[in-house]
């Protein structure tokens, strides 16, 4: 049996992953959803993976070499923040509020995820 080349492997994965960002951007165009497209597109690719449409080896590299770089996807907010920093502070009592009933609350769901998942095995 022969093998296909890891470089193919690499390009199959992302195909997928890009395959349901599209997917994902594409229904939130259509619909004309206030729900991000990239969001619709990981709920797709989740479902897939759990449907068992997709087999987690065949996406699972692609995606720890998203989570590994993915201090470089934070370059443009950054830049943002720098460029709206006087709004920032006008505004700073709501957006920290929201800053940090966001991390509680997603604290909160990552914990009761990975319990009711069983992620402690």
């Amino acid at each position: 049996m022969s093998q296909v080349p890891k470089v193919a492997n690499n390009q199959n994965g992302l195909a997928i992953i890009f395959t349901f960002y599209a997917l994902g951007e594409f229904t939130s165009s259509v619909l004309n959803l206030s729900i991000p497209g990239s969001v619709i597109g990981m709920l797709y690719l989740l479902a897939a993976l759990l449907g068992g449409a997709v087999k987690l080896e065949w996406v699972e590299n692609e995606a720890e070499l998203f989570v590994r770089n993915m201090s470089v996807m934070f370059i443009p907010p950054g830049v943002g923040i720098v460029t709206y920093l006087g709004l920032l502070r006008v505004q700073a009592v709501p957006v920290f509020g929201a800053l940090v009933l966001s991390f509680i609350a997603t604290l909160f769901v990552t914990a009761k995820t990975v319990e009711l998942t069983g992620g402690s095995e």
